[in-house]
């Protein structure tokens, strides 16, 4: 375990037994000469629980292999994939493969589509719901993107090139997010 997560933890459990200790929930009595200035009655244990998770995130964003790389799952019907992450991240990656729509789900984790080498020959669909998750996707230059968003707390950013060309398929991203988010990008 890195050296992040430890100390987050440590951070987090000193925290929590101070507000369990304000809350009557538990009284520690040689755990009480630590706080006996007013402020850090709240304050002190709130900014250790916010230290504490930060370290344990930036352990994460940190780590270069935190997307695990899966091959592109195909869908019932051979062709639309079908993607669902859970509490984690997961990476596709298309090389020269045929694109030919996807259905993604991120419910508290990421996905990173990666589209850029992929053969996309017709208009396609991506189909994305986030729940407090992320959803990243890499595309060609060479195709219109179109985006329809409803969300709560979150939000789309296309960040490509952002020219129509003509006579190009389009790709239409659909994405329903709640404390979510997708990034569009070349």
């Amino acid at each position: 375990m890195a050296r992040r997560k430890i100390i987050g933890i440590i951070f987090i459990s000193v925290a929590l037994i101070k507000f369990a200790s304000i809350w009557n929930i538990f009284h520690l009595d040689w755990f009480d000469w630590l706080w006996q200035h007013p402020w850090s009655a709240y304050i002190a244990p709130a900014l250790l629980l916010f230290i504490g998770v930060r370290l344990i995130v930036s352990s994460y964003q940190r780590n270069p292999d935190q997307w695990l790389k899966r091959p592109i799952p195909q869908g019932e019907d051979g062709k639309r994939i079908a993607c669902a992450v859970r509490f984690g991240g997961d990476e596709y990656i298309y090389k020269g493969e045929a694109f030919h729509g996807a259905r993604l789900d991120a419910f508290f984790g990421g996905i990173r589509l990666d589209l850029r080498q992929a053969v996309i020959t017709e208009d396609e669909e991506i189909d994305i719901h986030t729940f407090a998750g992320g959803v990243e996707l890499l595309v060609p230059a060479n195709v219109n993107i179109e985006v329809k968003s409803r969300s709560f707390i979150g939000g789309v950013g296309n960040e490509t090139c952002g020219r129509n060309v003509d006579g190009a398929h389009c790709l239409h991203i659909v994405a329903s997010n709640f404390l979510g988010g997708v990034s569009i990008k070349n």
